[in-house]
């Protein structure tokens, strides 16, 4: 044979089934990061939604009630009890939505003798589930 310069298509097939393996190894950890980030930035909403109502407490002597929401954070409420101090512009510029793209759900009181809770119910949008789909709270992460 003369000198041939491509590759024979038992190197084509070598090369393609170690592509193989490797995507079967390494895309279900690509594909799960989406997740673990949404998963995280709920846990920094929550985080951030919690230091807006310490401020508001703080000026207010109060939490917003469940009936007032979140939104009593970002526009003065009507809703008794009524705000004796609400800070010029609210304590947050809007409510975020999470990252499935659903509503916090906010509680005061909250469950089990807390003053408050917010939960976001993950990517199946309902009560309870596992993963991707397990509720994500703001009492989960603290330690007592």
């Amino acid at each position: 044979m003369k000198n041939s310069k491509g590759f024979t298509i038992i190197e084509i097939l070598v090369v393609l089934v170690i592509l193989g393996i490797l995507g079967t190894l390494l895309v279900p950890k690509i594909l799960d990061k989406p997740d673990e980030a949404r998963m995280t930035r709920a846990k920094l909403d929550i985080k951030a939604i919690e230091a807006a109502l310490k401020i508001y407490k703080l000026e207010n002597s109060i939490y917003p009630t469940t009936e007032q929401g979140l939104e009593a954070l970002v526009k003065e409420t009507t809703i008794d009890p009524v705000p004796t101090s609400f800070k010029k512009g609210g304590y947050l510029e809007e409510l975020p939505k999470d990252p499935w793209g659903g509503d916090y759900v906010y509680r005061s009181p909250g469950d089990e003798d807390r003053d408050y809770e917010i939960v976001c119910y993950g990517a199946d949008r309902k009560e309870g589930g596992e993963g991707v789909n397990a509720d994500i709270k703001s009492f989960n992460d603290k330690t007592e």
